[in-house]
């Protein structure tokens, strides 16, 4: 019988496996990304990021 993978499996890989450097990197990112979210959200950021998804061809709706 095989076992199928995790979630649970796959992050004690990544602990296991990555450096701290390389976790930190995650970390960083993952904040930067919400930070974006969360708090560009204000007209003037939402229309130029709006523009720029329309400029590098993606369709927003």
């Amino acid at each position: 019988m095989t076992t199928t993978e995790t979630v649970h499996d796959r992050i004690g890989t990544a602990r296991d496996e990555l450096t701290t450097g390389q976790l930190l990197a995650v970390f960083a990112f993952v904040a930067a990304l919400t930070f974006a979210l969360l708090f560009l959200q204000e007209p003037l950021a939402h229309d130029s990021m709006h523009n720029f998804r329309h400029a590098v061809g993606v369709t927003c709706h």
